[in-house]
């Protein structure tokens, strides 16, 4: 390298070892001296491709270099392989003297071999075998439970439990029975507190329902 240009490929260099140790052993920094493409490779951190000092510059390299001076620049975040079929991220970066002259490169390439191995078992892994989210809450208290299933069934009738009619409040009563809720102990007192009736009331409702059910009866629950 020329003296002149020795600060330029110094910081180079000490950026490479800075990332190769902040990014580890699957991570490679290479600096070029583009005064001799074909040993231009003269400092190299970490080691992914299997090159050494005094290899040539990258048909990569070459490309950009072919085009007019002002037209040159970085190429962040692109993928390669590596003559061995290592997967890589890699991104270069053109280092410039004080007339702004391409006079070498930076080339940062990291192994995404292992990391594209797990995300393909990540992606397997989070599949669902639903094809429609479920709905699931999570309490810390049983009163919650209650509280929130009672709340999703009444909301879908958009009006006041107290303005409910009788047809309603036993439609009520069978939604939360399809929802399970009144496996729950305290689920028919808490109902009858929020619909205006005596907890024997949703036990009558309740009673007819499940006799409905039981016996696959068509009329509508009929209530006296």
């Amino acid at each position: 390298m020329e003296e002149k240009n020795a600060p330029v490929f110094n910081l180079a260099m000490r950026t490479a070892d800075m990332l190769v140790k902040m990014f580890g052993s699957r991570c490679e920094v290479a600096v070029h001296d583009l005064a001799d493409l074909k040993k231009s490779l003269i400092y190299l951190a970490g080691n992914v491709t299997g090159r050494e000092i005094g290899c040539p510059i990258t048909d990569l390299v070459l490309n950009e270099l072919a085009k007019h001076p002002s037209d040159i620049e970085d190429i962040p975040n692109y993928k390669t392989k590596s003559g061995h079929g290592i997967t890589m991220k890699s991104s270069t970066v053109f280092l410039r003297d004080d007339e702004e002259k391409v006079i070498g490169a930076l080339c940062i390439n990291y192994d995404i071999s292992l990391m594209m191995q797990y995300g393909a078992e990540l992606e397997e892994f989070i599949n669902f075998d639903a094809a429609e989210d479920k709905s699931e809450n999570f309490y810390t208290t049983v009163q919650d439970v209650i509280q929130n299933m009672v709340d999703q069934v009444l909301t879908s009738f958009k009006k006041a439990p107290s303005l409910l009619t009788l047809e309603e409040k036993i439609e009520c009563v069978r939604l939360l029975e399809v929802k399970g809720a009144f496996l729950i102990k305290g689920s028919t007192e808490y109902l009858a507190s929020v619909l205006g009736v005596s907890k024997y009331t949703v036990y009558n409702y309740l009673h007819k329902i499940r006799t409905q059910n039981e016996y696959h009866l068509e009329e509508p629950v009929k209530v006296r």
